[in-house]
Formats: structure tokens, sequence, C-alpha cells
């Protein structure tokens, strides 16, 4: 008589930053799950400065992981996305850090543990878009990176990569405000020649460029309204302010427009009646090509990446799945 077949085992991973968690409670909770969902035991992988998740990623896929968990911020999400890129290994969001920006466009929960980690185990696959950058350097490199949320250049991008790191680990998104005013002191201008799904290039001087593959920001402010993260097709936009007059508009749009207005049927038909902020242009599209006269910095979810010449972005539809609740 055969002997009856052993149930089938599910492995899941943690890949963690050791800066951002605590590493005690984070395996009491993964503990726990991983005993009510009758897994095996889980992988754990610590990140470094060296290698921020993409390396300890793939070592949990080649262990056999079905779900590999990011514990830390947007930069280890950022990294193991891109590791789990076609790989049909899902990600799990254990949001630890500033902004935590895909668990926000996603409606997941922020602040409970337990529930983020059960999620992990219990949840349903929800398959997203991931962007693809790929960065030509001044010395003609090149480099290829995903980002899950927004890709930058101009203003944005000095902001972050003139933040002091160990300041915004302690203070959070209030360590911007001193890398905002050092960059608006310069002269922000960016000229650039750009190019949407291969149509016509075309130049624009403008303070920011920023590609959304979805478009909510920390304290949920609204980017790109109109940004779905799994339509196939960025959502793009340039910041060309005339002075204090176009920060006041821009801030209006995003703010209220975008925030409040856009809530409820009648703030749809005000904002239809509105006339367009020429402080802001909008486009969308599946690939964005954009040349530089003069390298500038670029980042990705909030992560400087370095000086860039020439930037080619690209949709990668329904490249990455990720764990969400049942039901939602």
């Amino acid at each position: 008589m055969a002997a009856p077949a052993s149930p089938e085992e599910h492995t899941a991973a943690v890949v963690f930053n050791p800066i951002k968690v605590n590493l005690k409670t984070l395996r009491a909770a993964v503990k726990a799950a991983e005993t009510s969902a009758g897994w095996s035991r889980t992988l754990w992988y610590e990140t470094s400065v060296e290698d921020p998740g993409g390396g300890m990623t793939a070592l949990a896929i080649s262990a056999g992981a079905e779900v590999v968990m990011a514990a830390g911020g947007d930069g280890t999400v950022r990294a193991v996305a891109e590791a789990l890129r076609g790989s049909g290994v899902a990600l799990a969001l254990l949001p630890f850090g500033t902004g935590n920006l895909l668990a926000r466009n996603l409606s997941l929960a922020l602040d409970n543990l337990a529930h983020s980690v059960t999620t992990a185990f219990t949840g349903k696959n929800r398959p997203i878009d991931l962007g693809i950058v790929e960065a030509e350097r001044a010395d003609g490199s090149r480099e290829t990176h995903a980002f899950l949320v927004m890709a930058g250049l101009g203003l944005d991008a000095q902001m972050i990569a003139n933040t002091n790191p160990l300041l915004k680990a302690r203070v959070g998104w209030l360590a911007y405000a001193g890398a905002i005013i050092r960059a608006l002191k310069d002269h922000n201008s960016v000229r650039v020649r750009y190019s949407v799904d291969g149509g016509p290039v075309r130049s624009a001087s403008v303070n920011t460029i920023l590609v959304g593959n979805c478009g909510v920001l920390t304290a949920n402010l609204v980017l790109l309204p109109e940004a779905v993260i799994d339509d196939g097709i960025f959502d793009i936009v340039a910041f060309r302010p005339n002075g204090f007059v176009g920060w006041v508009q821009i801030w209006n749009k995003i703010v209220w427009e975008n925030g409040v207005l856009r809530r409820s049927s009648v703030g749809r038909r005000i904002i239809k009646l509105s006339p367009d902020v020429r402080a802001l242009a909008y486009l969308k599209g599946t690939e964005f090509t954009l040349r530089l006269d003069h390298p500038e910095d670029f980042e990705l979810d909030g992560d400087p990446f370095g000086e860039a010449i020439a930037l080619k972005a690209k949709v990668d539809h329904l490249a990455l799945l990720v764990k969400v609740p049942q039901g939602s």
C-alpha cells in the first residue's frame, strides 16, 4: 500500500534592513503567521550597504521562496522588486520606512505589522507594472534599474541628493526642508529634449520632471491623479513655475484640486471648468526618453542614483506580483 503523500510545503523569505526594523518583534510576528498558515520555516536575509536587497532576493528565489517579504524603507522594497521582476515570486510589503510609497498606493496597512505579515502568508497575488529606467552616464556607460512609484529629475532629485540620510532616519520627511531651501537657491531650470512613445523630439525648460507608475505621495498628496498601477501606462508631469505665483498654482493643484475636489462629483465638475495651470504639464505614454545638455541628478522611488546625461523609461506591464489581503 502506497504511503500517503506529504502535504505540499510552502516557504517564505524575509529580506530586511537591519537599520529600519526591530528584528526581535519582526521574527516573532513572522513565526506566528508562519505557524498559523502551516508553512515551512521562513528564510532570513539581511541587507547591507553593498547589497540593499537585490542579491539577497536572488538567493531567496534560488532557495525556493514563494513570497519575499521586504522589511524596510522604499529603497529596500525597490531593490527586492527589481530582483523579483518577472520571476513569478510575489513581493510582500512590511512597511518600516519614512515614505512607504508603494504600500500607500496599494492602500495597504502602514502601521499593523501582524496584518502585513499575515497578508504575506495568506493574501492573494496582485500583478502590477514596473517602471524600467536605462540611465546613460556622462562617460557613456549605461545602467538599468526598476522603480515602483516614480522616477524624477530636476529639483525633486536635487532635494533628495542634498538630504542628509542620518537626519532623514531621525526626523523623517522634515529632513527635506533644508534640502529644498538649498535647492531653491540654485538655478533650477533644466533644459531637456524629450520624446513620448517614439514621437517627435521636443524641447522644454523645466524645474522637475516626474515619471509615475502611480500617483500618491507621503501625507496622501496626489501628484498624478489619473495614474493607475496596472494599466501599462506612465503618467508624466513637468513642473515649470514662473516664480512664486507658479509654485502657489502647483501647490493649489496638488493639495486642493487633486487632494480635495477630486473626491466628490461636484468637485470634479469644478475641476473641469477650471483653467489649466501653466505651471504644470501632464503627459501619458508607455515609453519616455529625455536627453540633457549636461548631467543632472535623478532619483528612483525617493533614492538618489547619481547623475545622468540621458534617461529612457519604459513600462514593464504586470511584471511584478504583490501580496494584498484576500477580498481587497
